[in-house]
């Protein structure tokens, strides 16, 4: 109950609520989140605070640049009925959907995986160094949860990705040096490379799929210029 009632609390103020909408979208850098919120760094600074302490976001370490942190939300189940429905693309649907990261070997396949059983846009994947084949637990993960992979093997974002797509990065070295139209900063399973590691990535991906899956499905099927 006491964690609920700050949950609601931190959520009760429109500046962090606002704040709250805009990483249900994707990760975002402090200072990425301040230029969007027009907060000056010291409010910007106190209202993370509040989310943190009631467990509303967390903050975390880019595995790329360590100097560098991302903000995510923490998807209980309160947080996830707040947050506001919202199109990435300005109301239009893309033509498909790229999730990349560096191997295209883990990540990036479940992922793609995940958001191909919903059957909405096209679906596919890349790497900025891509793997010589998909990680063995990855396929494991997707097979125990009921999914089929969207890939045969990896592939390099350079070859997949087409004007139109909406990028998706789910690699904090993919998404630093390549970019992308949303960023999901996930951690690498693949470094601790266990069961375990690889079922937390996979849940991890699950709410942030399920959200881009819903703005994609009620978006415009208007094609995007």
């Amino acid at each position: 109950m006491t964690d609920r009632a700050a949950v609601l609390a931190a959520l009760a103020d429109p500046h962090r609520l606002a704040m709250v909408d805009a990483l249900a979208e994707g990760d975002l850098a402090p200072g990425e989140l301040g230029a969007r919120s027009g907060l000056a760094s010291s409010l910007l600074a106190h209202h993370v605070r509040v989310l943190e302490k009631a467990g509303v976001v967390v903050r975390r370490r880019s595995d790329a640049d360590g100097r560098r942190s991302y903000l995510s939300l923490e998807w209980s189940p309160l947080v996830s009925v707040a947050v506001a429905e919202r199109d990435p693309r300005a109301g239009a649907r893309p033509a498909r959907v790229v999730f990349s990261c560096t191997g295209n070997s883990a990540r990036s396949q479940m992922a793609a995986a995940l958001l191909a059983a919903e059957r909405i846009v096209p679906v596919a994947s890349g790497g900025t160094d891509p793997a010589a084949r998909i990680h063995p637990l990855a396929l494991d993960e997707l097979d125990r949860r009921g999914i089929v992979p969207a890939a045969l093997a990896p592939a390099r974002l350079d070859d997949v990705r087409r004007d139109g797509d909406l990028v998706v990065s789910v690699c904090d070295l993919a998404y630093e040096q390549c970019g992308g139209d949303l960023h999901w900063s996930v951690a690498d399973p693949a470094l601790e490379g266990t069961t375990r590691a690889f079922a937390a990535a996979f849940d991890d991906l699950v709410p942030r799929v399920r959200r881009l899956a819903a703005t994609l499905a009620s978006s415009s099927t208007e094609k995007i210029s």
